[in-house]
């Protein structure tokens, strides 16, 4: 039934128009209803929605036609090994002198050694000592005896050198004397002269030649 009022209803004939229902009356013919006329259904407003545009796809990896040759791997580089520090390193050491030795010093000249005057004039004495029966070699006794050697390896060899063979000397001159009664004194002091010269004449060639005595302490020649 339409309503009063309503757009969408029918047109009324004019017959049937109540006009006192516009001013406010009720009329017989407004109270009796009428048909109405159906509404066409308007469809409902959809809301727009927001599209999203969906992302580009990737391009394809271009296809090759054939591969490419593999290259070979560098060769890793040498490592270096780094310095090691200060408190690490090795000092060298220096090399220890070789220990000295009678006959193994180097050759020097005569005015170079320790004593060398003295030295000479006791060897002199040692060769004299059989024209002067003896007394050059008891004066080269008492110039060895009593008094400190010269420090040098040289010198020091031909010092005791010279020692020995005075003290052993006068040692067999003395006995030789005592023997002379039995007959043996004259072959034991010409033994002892002989002995005398040979090492005073081997004491002077080792000294002239600047070289030490390889075993002073021997009793040989």
């Amino acid at each position: 039934m339409a309503e009063p009022g309503d757009p969408n209803a029918p047109e009324t004939p004019e017959s049937e128009v109540d006009h006192d229902a516009g001013v406010g009356f009720s009329s017989a013919a407004s109270l009796k209803g009428r048909p109405r006329a159906p509404i066409a259904d308007t469809p409902p407003v959809q809301e727009p929605v927001a599209v999203t545009p969906e992302p580009a796809p990737e391009p394809a990896p271009p296809v090759l036609d054939r591969p490419a040759p593999p290259v070979a791997p560098a060769a890793p580089e040498p490592v270096m090994d780094a310095a090691p520090p200060a408190w690490a390193r090795e000092t060298p050491r220096p090399a220890a002198p070789p220990p000295v030795e009678f006959g193994t010093a180097r050759r020097t000249a005569p005015a170079e050694i320790e004593g060398g005057l003295g030295l000479f004039s006791v060897y002199a004495l040692i060769l004299f000592a059989v024209p002067t029966l003896g007394v050059s070699a008891l004066i080269a006794l008492l110039a060895v005896t009593g008094r400190p050697g010269p420090q040098g390896e040289l010198a020091a060899s031909h010092f005791l050198f010279q020692q020995r063979t005075l003290w052993a000397g006068a040692v067999v001159a003395l006995l030789g004397g005592i023997l002379i009664a039995v007959g043996l004194g004259v072959f034991v002091l010409f033994v002892l002269a002989l002995w005398l010269i040979l090492r005073g004449a081997g004491g002077v060639l080792k000294l002239r030649e600047g070289q030490p005595i390889a075993n002073p302490r021997t009793w040989l020649l």
